[in-house]
């Protein structure tokens, strides 16, 4: 496994863990503390707005896990596909986000939903 697709799991990871604190550690680990976090829902900084935000997600989509696509990187930047749904079935939204990074950690997350239900 690559440094980006390890980076990238890590941060799938952190979507599909449901223990607060647990959360809380990984996304310390995988995130700069003033890492910044901008999709078209929602434009946070600070680890701290970033559990905020996953675990609104996680509230939302009850359920439902996420799961890593194809993952490209380079220069400290990596892409890469990420798909939300029911555990074998098709995903109900399908995203794209593109991270940086410092020292092995992501600094921002510009993410992209390219499906979304009706």
């Amino acid at each position: 496994m690559s440094e980006y697709e390890n980076i990238a799991q890590r941060y799938i990871d952190s979507w599909n863990e449901h223990d607060a604190d647990k959360r809380t550690a990984l996304i310390a680990e995988v995130f700069t503390p003033e890492a910044t976090y901008t999709d078209p829902l929602a434009q946070v900084a600070g680890t701290a707005a970033i559990d905020r935000v996953i675990a609104g997600a996680q509230e939302q989509f009850a359920g439902l896990e996420f799961r890593l696509g194809p993952v490209d990187g380079h220069n400290d930047i990596a892409r890469f596909t990420w798909f939300l749904g029911a555990p074998d079935a098709e995903p109900l939204v399908i995203g794209f986000d593109v991270v940086t990074l410092a020292d092995g950690r992501i600094e921002r997350v510009l993410g992209f939903l390219d499906k979304v239900p009706a």
